[in-house]
């Protein structure tokens, strides 16, 4: 492709109705010479005669009234300050003495040089050199060469010449594209597409193939609110189990403690130390268990879906059967994880129940024993001897009152019978006498015992606490009973939806998927050096 050359255009004139004049002022000097240059000589001249040369500054008349030549014109022409200081200087240069800027243009004209070409211009940064070749040059029309002279010339068309130069320049950078693109591909090849079939190579050809079966299960917990349709509606399992719990499980089943234990019982190193797997997935016998751990990790998988509640679990072994029996193992041990939260939160959900039951009883024990231990050492029925001995004494003071009324009557007869009086007296005072021994039975203690008032009391006292106690103890039932009831629904269950199938066909690994990804990871390594490269290499160059 070859971009043709354009050159600005420079110093318009301001008029283009004076432009043919200033452009055509050669060949009017040369359409019409002076007559006297026809002649051959001046006029005043004689022949033979050798003209005198001009002096500085001085007219030729003939050429100062050629077209474009005297100052008139160049006047009319238009010419700006720019153009006139320029001549002025190309005058200088050629060794004239110019009365004006406008004579400086005649003069220039008068001795056929343009003090408006671009090339006189570029003259005046020419050395010493090129002014004295300049000053020799004959500013007139040469002669023809003789004809067996005439060959073409060998410098070429500038035009041409440059445009030979761009299309150099052009080849020029197409080959460093070329050498470019080719180093680049290159380095794509070594760092990025060499590596990526080598991986594809390994995915397709030499990875051992394997097998993954998947499983899928719920943890439920019993739903307290369906059992209003029966005693056992409570232990009905009706909603999913906590976030928590499953969570719990999740990390059980991808722990450590999970992995020792199907070592031990499946022996799971020595199924990857088998010499028939490709040494990249080949566990070395004598492996750490952080090693071990981390195959175990890249081979059982596990999910948990809050929305649904459903734990997915991808184990992955190098034979079908293998991958099934490891599947079902890892199920048992959730399972047991399961009943272990469940009896944790049972036990803990029961614990301050019974604990307050306990105590309930030993109270209400104590009580018991406490109004036994009062019961022996007094008074069987305390109350029954209390209202005995009232009876007693309200019988006395009946007595006690027939016997005054009768002593009033005899003493208010004149002639009153003395025995009979005697006798009323002495059943008065025996009667007064066991009134106050009655009395002081209920209020008085006797030698070493209390009274029968403060043994009544300690007994009602006694009788009290053993009812509080059973109220207590009642409370402490009711509440046992309910902890049950909730206990029973903190019960979770593990229910497999979706049970282990030994698959038919290889899983892993995926050729294409792994392919892409390795191009995808070494194309980012090698932008990321390229990127790291150009900067410090534009910092260094700076």
């Amino acid at each position: 492709m070859t971009t043709k050359p354009k050159v600005s255009k420079f110093r318009i004139r301001r008029s283009a109705s004076t432009a043919p004049a200033a452009g055509s002022y050669g060949n009017a000097a040369e359409a019409q010479p002076a007559p006297e240059a026809q002649a051959g000589h001046a006029p005043g001249q004689q022949a033979g005669q050798k003209p005198e040369p001009p002096r500085d500054g001085q007219i030729d008349q003939t050429r100062a009234e050629a077209p474009g030549t005297s100052i008139d014109d160049i006047r009319r022409e238009g010419l700006t300050g720019r153009e006139l200081r320029m001549a002025r200087r190309v005058a200088q240069k050629h060794g004239l003495a110019p009365t004006s800027d406008f004579d400086a243009v005649r003069l220039l004209r008068a001795r056929g040089i343009d003090p408006f070409q671009r090339t006189t211009m570029l003259e005046l940064v020419k050395g010493d050199g090129a002014k004295a070749r300049d000053e020799d040059r004959v500013q007139l029309p040469q002669t023809v060469p003789a004809p067996g002279h005439n060959l073409p010339s060998t410098e070429t068309n500038p035009a041409d010449r440059r445009a030979a130069e761009i299309v150099g320049i052009q080849r020029d950078i197409v080959k460093r594209r070329r050498r470019k693109m080719l180093l680049l591909f290159s380095r794509l090849a070594a760092f990025v597409i060499l590596p990526t079939f080598l991986a594809g190579y390994y995915f397709a050809v030499m990875a051992t193939p394997m097998y993954s079966s998947n499983s899928a299960f719920l943890i439920l917990s019993a739903d307290g609110s369906g059992g209003g349709k029966g005693g056992l509606g409570g232990l009905l399992p009706g909603q999913f189990a906590t976030g928590q719990d499953a969570i719990a499980t999740q990390e059980y089943l991808e722990s450590k403690d999970a992995m020792l234990r199907l070592d031990r019982e499946q022996d799971y190193r020595a199924h990857f130390s088998q010499p028939w797997i490709d040494p990249i997935q080949r566990l070395d016998p004598d492996a750490s268990t952080e090693d071990l751990y981390s195959l175990f990790r890249n081979h059982v998988k596990i999910g948990y879906d809050p929305t649904e509640g459903v734990m997915r679990m991808e184990v992955i072994a190098a034979d079908p059967e293998t991958s099934v029996r490891f599947n079902q193992q890892l199920i048992a041990y959730a399972e047991e994880r399961v009943d272990e939260l469940s009896r944790d939160k049972r036990n803990d959900a029961v614990k301050t129940a019974a604990e307050s039951l306990e105590q309930a009883k030993a109270d209400r024990r104590a009580a018991q024993e406490r109004l036994v231990a009062l019961q022996e050492g007094s008074i069987l029925d305390p109350e029954g001897e209390i209202a005995s001995i009232r009876s007693l004494i309200n019988t006395v003071e009946l007595q006690l009152q027939e016997k005054e009324l009768a002593l009033s009557v005899q003493n208010n007869n004149p002639r009153p019978n003395t025995a009979k009086v005697e006798a009323l007296e002495s059943e008065i005072n025996v009667l007064r006498a066991e009134l106050e021994r009655q009395k002081r039975r209920l209020t008085d203690a006797a030698s070493g015992e209390r009274s029968l008032a403060s043994k009544t009391a300690a007994i009602q006292m006694a009788q009290a606490d053993l009812a509080t106690a059973d109220l207590v103890l009642q409370s402490a039932l009711e509440t046992m009973r309910m902890s049950e009831i909730e206990a029973n629904k903190q019960v979770r269950y593990l229910t497999v939806s979706a049970r282990p199938v030994a698959p038919q066909e290889a899983a892993y690994p995926k050729v294409f998927e792994n392919t892409v990804l390795a191009f995808l990871i070494f194309s980012g390594i090698y932008l990321m050096i390229s990127l790291t490269a150009s900067i410090l290499r534009e910092q260094v160059s700076s």
